[in-house]
């Protein structure tokens, strides 16, 4: 049975690791907020008190944090991965973060970058789309631990590769939320019946995973987090520096950069990314009406 060590359980962690556990692995867990480790214990895991705790004797360690630093000191800090893990240990980092520090990292020890896609109930249903990169042989360790948590498991190249597909996916994703919002808000304005438009429009050419999965509820202001605005926020900000490295226009990518932007300077951005309704019904100089009408 493969020991894993998952560092990091929170919305799309927590549910990865609890599918692994599900499909036999031998999975320790740590995350700062107790809570969420104990959730992982309730579905047959084990606890850790430390980072070391959770990587030692592991053969895996899988990482899912909120940004580059916090990967950077988890893995190569002094207390970190590299410190702790055994010789030979695969790190799996399945985080989103800057293509140049998934690099850094791989030069410092056996590790792909496994950036997931498909949110919250995607994690749950164990349906992730994930993009892997890094060396062949490491791929091939990889992939059966990441059968257990995606649908779709591609390596796409190198070391930082999948971070690179990953900001491609979080660029569609993000123009596809705010098309969806304005087409939401041009539909009310028209006082047409947005759930049977959505319907409709979710069966012809326009349908899509927004419409298919977030469409109701940005409709209806439902903003609990699948996936925060401010994550969005920071993996546009990745997108926009690689763009720029590489010499590429997005000028749609930018707009809906400076959009998700705005939402949290106004304090949003705990809220999931389907908040670009609000902002588009703001811009549009409509009232924001109450949730649920």
């Amino acid at each position: 049975m493969t020991k894993i060590g998952f560092l990091g359980l929170g919305i799309m962690g927590g549910p990865m690791a609890a599918n692994l556990v599900g499909a036999g692995f031998d999975v320790t867990g740590y995350n700062r907020s107790l809570a969420k480790v104990d959730r992982l214990v309730a579905a047959g895991g084990k606890a850790a008190g430390s980072i070391a705790e959770a990587v030692r004797g592991a053969e895996v360690v899988i990482t899912m944090l909120p940004d580059s630093p916090d990967v950077r000191e988890v893995v190569l800090g002094t207390e970190g991965v590299l410190a702790h893990a055994s010789p030979g240990a695969l790190l799996i980092d399945c985080s989103t973060i800057r293509p140049d520090v998934s690099r850094e990292i791989a030069a410092r020890i056996r590790a792909v970058d496994a950036p997931v896609s498909g949110g919250e109930q995607g994690a749950v249903d164990g349906t992730l789309s994930i993009m892997v990169g890094g060396a062949d042989a490491d791929f091939a360790t990889a992939k059966p631990v990441l059968d257990a948590v995606g649908g779709t498991v591609v390596h796409v190249g190198a070391a930082g590769a999948g971070q690179t597909v990953k900001a491609a996916n979080q660029l569609i994703v993000a123009g596809t939320i705010e098309l969806v919002a304005e087409a939401l808000v041009f539909l009310r304005a028209h006082e047409v019946d947005t759930a049977a438009a959505i319907r409709v429009l979710a069966g012809g050419l326009a349908g899509n995973r927004i419409l298919d999965r977030k469409a109701q509820a940005m409709a209806e202001r439902r903003f609990e987090p699948g996936f925060r605005v401010d994550l969005h926020h920071k993996d546009l900000g990745i997108l926009q520096s690689a763009a720029r490295e590489a010499g590429v226009a997005i000028p749609l990518g930018a707009v809906v950069a400076q959009l998700m932007g705005a939402l949290v300077a106004q304090g949003y951005g705990g809220r999931d990314h389907g908040a670009l309704i609000d902002l588009v019904t703001v811009l549009s100089g409509h009232e924001l009406p109450r949730a649920g009408r």
